[in-house]
């Protein structure tokens, strides 16, 4: 099951929901609007041997966020 992220167009709340395919559409955690707009979303996949887990970003020095350096945005 993917997870989708949301904006809600009645109120601006952004949520992340776990959706089954067949499942109805979600309905907004704030105001129960189901006027959503799904958001575009990043994602990473890994395949292959370990070499290819080396070629990742290592931690970003400022912060120690996963994604890299720039991740955070305080660099």
């Amino acid at each position: 099951m993917p997870i989708y992220e949301y904006a809600c167009t009645a109120c601006g709340k952004e949520f992340e929901k776990l959706v089954r395919a067949s499942a109805p559409a979600p309905a907004c955690p704030s105001c129960q609007s189901t006027d959503l707009r799904k958001k575009l979303s990043a994602f990473a996949a890994v395949s292959g041997t370990a070499s290819a887990a080396a070629d990742l970003p290592g931690p970003c020095g400022s912060c120690g966020h996963p994604e890299g350096p720039g991740a955070c945005r305080f660099n």
